[in-house]
């Protein structure tokens, strides 16, 4: 039973752990501001949600994006979810904590949004797929 779910249970903290730095790398400096939404919640509160949220739910379309045998396009794939649900955090973030309490146009909050998450989501990406990737296959029946 255990042994079943060690896969999930290893893919889920490395998922958790990594958004949670990629959070606080990318956007760590709207800490200081009051959140939109939720006048009373901390930051900390916030990305701990958001990973744990993002760790059900990108633990389970990995598992299923695993089933695909094409190691190059199911890479690219991997990479690309991992990248546009970060991104979409960082975005959602920053309207909650800043563009919510002024007077940013769409395309100023992408842009600033892109400029703070490109570096973090990059250097962080990397490593978790190789890591994710390292996960499936040390856990591949043999």
């Amino acid at each position: 039973m255990l042994k079943n779910l060690k896969k999930p249970l290893s893919i889920g903290l490395l998922f958790f752990i990594s958004t949670f730095l990629e959070i606080y790398w990318a956007v760590g400096e709207l800490s200081d501001r009051m959140s939109s939404g939720n006048p009373d919640a901390s930051f900390f509160d916030d990305a701990y949600l958001i990973s744990l949220f993002t760790t059900i739910f990108l633990t389970i379309v990995f598992l299923f994006l695993s089933l695909i045998k094409n190691k190059y396009l199911k890479v690219t794939i991997q990479f690309m979810f991992l990248i546009s649900v970060w991104f979409f955090w960082n975005y959602t973030i920053f309207v909650d904590r800043e563009s919510s309490w002024s007077t940013y146009t769409f395309n100023e909050e992408l842009y600033y949004t892109l400029s703070v998450s490109i570096l973090p989501v990059l250097i962080l990406s990397i490593p978790t797929i190789f890591g994710l990737n390292y996960i499936l296959k040390s856990h591949e029946p043999k």
